[in-house]
């Protein structure tokens, strides 16, 4: 059998293709726990974390996390705006699509001078698990605010400037994080729940269980986006809570982006105005007086 021509080459085929898959965005960037001794809930886990390949995009899709975490993309120096973003990637929180929703977008905000951070979450759907999403994936959202902004200071972040960004399911922790937060436990033993957990601003993108959203005069400014082909109940819902984030008088800029559907994220091939639409947001957060501004 090993001197047969056929399984040589077959054999050959195999070890190729799966050398050349990329390898994950991540490898040389700080990747901090959430939880270093553990993060609190369920323990009672029996698959460990899993990444895949999605064909034919080649992007790597992580499901069965239990150890939540950032990874961190800061700007380079002397280009920092003060803006720090949490971005959350989808996945029907059973996986997380963590290239075109993720590392793409964080290295294309670093490079803009805004610092970012791939969150990896728990995940609830996932096969066994017993998170939830309320619970734990919210938890390791605001859990992420507090972290980085316990390293405002050594990453050169305004406390005031501290957002989420957030892709299908990550969009509903990203709105829910604009909903559920505090200021901190001023006692707590551990330094980084001293911190609030407010979001300072929101980029929702195709956000899911829009039904869930809830708007008042003080929730965080809000930049919304999708595309016109997406499914009914965030191409149709969307623009529908724009209108409540007017009415209640907080600023919010909508893109519904026509001919295209769900989970465009960040990639290369994307072409045309939703190419664009980091620009979107970058010129959105200037405006909105997010970015520090620059002389000359």
């Amino acid at each position: 059998m090993k001197n047969n021509p056929l399984f040589l080459a077959c054999f050959c085929c195999l070890f190729v293709a799966f050398s050349l898959l990329p390898a994950p965005a991540d490898d040389t960037r700080q990747v901090i726990l959430l939880w270093p001794n553990g993060a609190p809930g369920p323990k009672n886990f029996t698959n460990e974390e899993q990444m895949r390949i999605a064909e034919p995009t080649g992007d790597h899709v992580i499901t069965d996390v239990h150890k939540p975490s950032i990874t961190v993309y800061l700007p380079p120096p002397g280009q920092a705006t003060g803006a720090a973003v949490i971005v959350a990637p989808g996945g029907g929180h059973r996986e997380i699509w963590i290239d075109h929703e993720g590392y793409n977008v964080a290295s294309w905000l670093s490079e803009h001078g805004v610092a970012a951070f791939v969150l990896k979450y728990r995940l609830a759907m996932a096969t066994n698990s017993t998170y939830t999403v309320d619970g734990d994936e919210l938890g390791d959202m605001q859990r992420a605010i507090r972290l980085v902004r316990s390293h405002a200071d050594e990453w050169g972040i305004n406390t005031n400037r501290i957002g989420v960004m957030g892709f299908s399911a990550g969009g509903e922790l990203a709105f829910l994080a604009g909903m559920h937060y505090d200021d901190g436990m001023a006692n707590a033993a551990d330094p980084i729940q001293r911190q609030s957990c407010r979001p300072d601003f929101q980029a929702l993108m195709y956000p899911g269980n829009l039904y869930r959203i809830r708007v008042s005069a003080k929730s965080p400014p809000a930049f919304l986006a999708c595309g016109a082909n997406d499914r009914p109940d965030i191409s149709l819902e969307l623009p529908k809570v724009y209108l409540k984030f007017k009415r209640a008088k907080v600023p919010v800029e909508l893109h519904v982006f026509s001919g295209v559907g769900h989970g465009f994220g960040l990639r290369p091939s994307n072409t045309g105005e939703i190419a664009n639409w980091p620009e979107d947001f970058d010129e959105w957060l200037g405006q909105n007086g997010f970015l520090k501004k620059h002389s000359g």
